[in-house]
């Protein structure tokens, strides 16, 4: 049958290459537990070299797992970040409000919500403080991952191949005496997040400026946002950061559990 003339124009407005590619990406889907080349291949009405090249750019994007022994791909769980903006950002943020309330009734200080972007962090909600000298930011703003602590709380939990990806990304700008601007310090960093459940950004990006932030895990593990609280380092003494500490991991626990996250 002819086509007609809307879907010949419309043929004139697609991606052969990219439609290909999540072509590769709903195999993988069905196929959770991984597939070879040579399988996909077999499976795709593709060629084998297309398939490679498509193959290896998700996989240096870190939008696939490769299994060296078994040279098998899967998913990572990266596609859950745009999933994010479509599915569950409204959810999430619904679910994250009250709490973002409820912490800054208790520590008074603003308490903000955050999600990982293509390169940085995006700041998207926060409850403001209630102390007449408080921190203030507009949705959108990016915060840094090497020096904020909502960063080092996502990427110290985020699967490794990915970690990497924004690691390579990452320019460790040094803003002050206390920046680290050390891949190695950085990672060290990260393995004390895990150990306290909580990160700290100590004057890191602004002098005078303490934060405290804790990752929000979903059902997979996998760290889908932060929340925060920042004020000023005469405020937020060893003490008092030692105390909202424990009320932040508390909330993470809680929202993380709403969202399907089991602690083993």
């Amino acid at each position: 049958m002819e086509k007609s003339v809307s879907n010949r124009e419309n043929d004139q407005y697609t991606v052969p290459n990219l439609e290909k590619g999540i072509v590769v990406l709903e195999c993988l889907a069905l196929h959770p537990e991984g597939l070879s080349l040579q399988k996909m291949k077999n499976l795709l009405d593709i060629p084998q070299t297309t398939i490679y090249r498509i193959l290896n750019t998700l996989y240096r994007l870190g939008y696939l797992l490769y299994d060296e022994k078994a040279k098998e791909y899967k998913l990572s769980s990266k596609l859950l970040t745009l999933g994010f903006a479509s599915l569950n950002e409204h959810n999430l943020l619904e679910i994250v409000l009250p709490y973002l309330r409820e912490i800054r009734d208790i520590v008074k200080e603003t308490v903000c919500f955050g999600v990982l972007g293509s390169e940085k962090g995006v700041f998207i909600e926060q409850a403001q403080g209630h102390h007449t000298f408080r921190f203030v930011l507009t949705p959108g703003k990016p915060f840094e991952l090497h020096c904020s602590a909502p960063g080092k709380a996502i990427m110290a939990y985020l699967p490794v191949v990915i970690r990497d990806r924004y690691l390579s990304l990452m320019g460790f700008e040094r803003f002050n005496e206390r920046t680290i601007t050390d891949r190695e310090a950085y990672l060290k960093e990260l393995d004390k997040v895990i150990k306290m459940g909580y990160a700290l950004d100590n004057e890191e990006e602004l002098s005078g400026v303490i934060c405290i932030g804790v990752p929000i895990l979903n059902y997979k593990g996998f760290p889908c946002g932060s929340i925060w609280t920042s004020g000023p380092k005469d405020r937020l003494t060893p003490s008092v950061i030692a105390t909202d500490a424990q009320h932040l991991k508390k909330v993470s626990k809680e929202i993380s559990e709403r969202l399907g996250h089991r602690t083993l």
